[in-house]
Order: C-alpha cells, then sequence, then structure tokens
C-alpha cells in the first residue's frame, strides 16, 4: 500500500519505519527540511531500541522516503497518517493547531478517494473537526479514522509490530476494509482489530493512559502510607498484583510519572471533561499526587541533612523518564534538579541517553560525567532517579571509594534493603524501611 505519514516525530517515525517494515511504500513529511535531510541520508533522530535497523533498511531498500512537499506525494497515497504534536496549552487543553491545519492544506491538495488517519493524540470530536476542514476545500470522496497509538517508549518497535489491540474508530465500511488490509500483517496471531466510532476511539486512548497514571499515583500513595506504618511496598504490591483483576503491571512505586504521554493526556482528558460540565476529581488528585511524588526524594534528603543543602555535591544517576529512552519531558529528575539546586545543592549527573536533551533545556545548571561513576566524584550523596539496567547491579567497590559518605536516596528501588544496610550504607528508597 502507498502511505503517506505527517511528521516525523517520535509517533510518525515509528509508524513509517514499521509500514515499511511490513513492504507498504512509505512517504514521511515533515515542514524541517534539515529533519528531512538528515533522516534521507540515513541519520535517525529519535533514540529509540531497535528502530533504527529497521530504518536503515528500509530506507536503503527504497520503501521509507522523506520529504517536504506534501503535494507531490499526497496524489498517490492511499492512506495518510496525522502523527502530528497536540501539545497541551496553559489550560491543560490539547492544541490542535498542527492538525487541523495539515487538514486544511489537505484538503486543497487532494484528488481521489483517502483515508485520512488521526495518529496523534487527540480530544474527543477532533476526527470530526478534521473533516469539517478537509470539506471546506475538497468535495470528493475520504474519510477520517480515529487510529490511538499505544507505544511504550523503549520497547516501541515491539508494541507497534507486535500489537496488544488495534483500536480503530471509524463508521464507514470502505474504510474499515482498508485499515483491516493494513493492519492485516500485525495481527497474525490473533491480537484484536477492535473497529468502534470514531468519538470512543479518540476517548479509548485518554482512558487508557489516565488509568495507567491513576496505577501509578495510586501505588505511590500505598508506598507513602507503607514508610509511615512499617509495612514494605515491595511485598503490598505483589500481594496485589497476583490478583488478576488488578494485574503486575504499573504497580512499581517510584518518583512519578512523566513522558509525553501520560501528564499530556490526563491534562487533556481533565479539560475536556470540565468542557462537558463534569468533574473528573479521580484524575485531579492522580494529577496532584504525582507532583508531590516528584519532591519525595528531594524531601527525605532535606530531612536526612537538616534542611541544610547548601554547598552539599549530589549525583544524579538517571535523566530520561524511563530507560531506554532520551526523552525529558515532565522527567522527575528534572523537578528534582530544580529543587535541589535551589537550595544550594550542586549536582553532577550521568544518563546515557539524555544528557544532550537536558543541556539542551537547562544549559549548564549542573555538571555532565562521562559515566556514572565519574558522577560520583567528589560528591556526597548519590540520587537514583531513573532504573536504566547498568545501574541495577554497580559495582559498590567503586562507589565506596568515589562516595565514601555511603549515601544513596534510590527513587527506583533498585537495591536490596537488607544489603545495602549489610554494607553500611545510609540508603532510602521508596516505601521500604
Amino acid at each position: 500500500m502507498k502511505i503517506t505519514v505527517i511528521g516525523t516525530g517520535y509517533v510518525g517515525l515509528v509508524t513509517g519505519t514499521c509500514f515499511a517494515e511490513t513492504g507498504n511504500k512509505v512517504t514521511c513529511v515533515d515542514i524541517d527540511k534539515a529533519k528531512v535531510d538528515k533522516l534521507s541520508s540515513g541519520q535517525i533522530t529519535i533514540y529509540e531500541p531497535g528502530l533504527e535497523k529497521i530504518f536503515l533498511r528500509n530506507t536503503k531498500e527504497g520503501r521509507l522516503v522523506f520529504t517536504t512537499n506534501l503535494e507531490e506525494v499526497l496524489e498517490a497515497s492511499e492512506i495518510i497518517f496525522l502523527a502530528l504534536p497536540t501539545p497541551p496549552g496553559a489550560d491543560g487543553s490539547a492544541d490542535l493547531k498542527y492538525v487541523l491545519g495539515v487538514a486544511d492544506q489537505m484538503g486543497k491538495l487532494m484528488k481521489g478517494y483517502k483515508v485520512v488517519v488521526n495518529k496523534s493524540t487527540v480530544p474527543v470530536g477532533t476526527a470530526d473537526k478534521v473533516r469539517e476542514a478537509i470539506a471546506k476545500n475538497y468535495k470528493g470522496e475520504f474519510d477520517v479514522v480515529s487510529n490511538p497509538e499505544f507505544l511504550r517508549e523503549g520497547v516501541a518497535v515491539e508494541d507497534f509490530m507486535k500489537p496488544d489491540r488495534v483500536v480503530i474508530g471509524t463508521k464507514s465500511e470502505q474504510a474499515k476494509k482498508v485499515m483491516t488490509e493494513l493492519y492485516a500483517p500485525f495481527v497474525r496471531q490473533g491480537n484484536p482489530l477492535i473497529f468502534m466510532d470514531e468519538r470512543s476511539s479518540e476517548l479509548t486512548k485518554y482512558a487508557a493512559n489516565s488509568f495507567l497514571a491513576t496505577k501509578i499515583s495510586f501505588m505511590n500513595e500505598i508506598a507513602q502510607l507503607c514508610e509511615r506504618m512499617g509495612a514494605d511496598v515491595d511485598m503490598v504490591r505483589r500481594g496485589i498484583g497476583s490478583d488478576d483483576r488488578i494485574g503486575k503491571r504499573f504497580l512499581f512505586p517510584g518518583i512519578g510519572y512523566g513522558g509525553s504521554c501520560f501528564p499530556k493526556d490526563v491534562q487533556a482528558l481533565v479539560k475536556s471533561s470540565n468542557e462537558v460540565n463534569y468533574d473528573f476529581e479521580i484524575l485531579k488528585a492522580v494529577e496532584k499526587v504525582n507532583a508531590l511524588q516528584k519532591l519525595h526524594l528531594v524531601n527525605k534528603i532535606n530531612t536526612y541533612l537538616k534542611n541544610d543543602l547548601q554547598g552539599k555535591k549530589i549525583a544524579l544517576w538517571g535523566l530520561a523518564f524511563k530507560p531506554n529512552t532520551d526523552d525529558i519531558r515532565d522527567a522527575p529528575a528534572i523537578d528534582m534538579i530544580n529543587a535541589l539546586t535551589a537550595a544550594g545543592a550542586t549536582i553532577t549527573a550521568y544518563d546515557p541517553e539524555a544528557m544532550p536533551n537536558v543541556k539542551n533545556k537547562i544549559g549548564d545548571k549542573i555538571k555532565y560525567a562521562s559515566n556514572q561513576y565519574e558522577a560520583l566524584a567528589g560528591t556526597d550523596i548519590l540520587v537514583i532517579a531513573t532504573e536504566w539496567s547498568e545501574f541495577r547491579t554497580p559495582d559498590f567497590e567503586i562507589i565506596e571509594k568515589e562516595l565514601p559518605s555511603k549515601v544513596i536516596f534510590d527513587g527506583r528501588n533498585l537495591f536490596d534493603v537488607a544489603k545495602m544496610k549489610e554494607m553500611g550504607y545510609h540508603y532510602e528508597s521508596i516505601g521500604r524501611l
């Protein structure tokens, strides 16, 4: 099939590359010429495990190409994916200017029947708005479909190639037939294509992410209780996670959620609820709990140092909001950096992938180390903010040499509490005593 993907950000690039991997001819369109030139020359622009290999294979084979010229590719395309940013506004609502702007442009360029697919995360009713924007300038046949993405950063290629489910919002039998053919290679093992109306599909994405954010905030509150009641959150997690009505995933306590999806989607659903005169109180509490949890380790450090951080030197392991990504959007580490430096501490950080993004965001507000042990040199405290695999089994002999104080605040519960105590560390984690 001939596919156009408009937008070469995280979702657009993964989507285009994975569709090309199953033999489709995919053209990715972006207004950023520098990015298009870089992609066209074989340089991938995001970090995502497993993506570069299939990106290079498909660009080499000519199945995946990049351009800034929408008009020249639109006519030959059967399916057009909109993978455009929908950033949150000041009030939390999703900004649709990019989506609707492209829809308006497409209406002036389209010829013949097309299936226009919203891959961006958008509020309920956006498919109707896209349809209206196109129809202002195009009177031919077309369908607008909602097809939300459920990609987890760090495992996005696997999620796309072997999806748990594919949600497709359309009332059109013709569009349903096209989308069924497109996704057939991805659901050969029986995982469902779930068809529904466009509005239900749009709400499904927000509901899924908001529910997962709720699980995270709930477990973080349980961790707070554990610290106050002398319980162990790891035991509680195992106890409730064995109930298949609850499940084992998203029950790990920590220092809050971040990234490109959960914060934005929770905000957007709260705002959408307000617009229909419904007060979504649970999600407001989820946001509040998450904001507080991001600073939970800072509060622990303040208590340990008796509110005197002036001149203290802190090593920070991890900057990305989760491992296997360079994404720092709403990362807890950034909130911690701001709070700790405001209190007078200096920070030396290490992250395998996210340091360039942090430097672009905050500059030289902190120091950057070339590896995790270099970050420890001359510091008083180690803080762990991201659970990269290489942090899980470090060389404690090197740690003790570089960090003679043996003080660790662990926001991801990487180490065994009893073992740390046995080795003589002052070790504080989340929900464990």
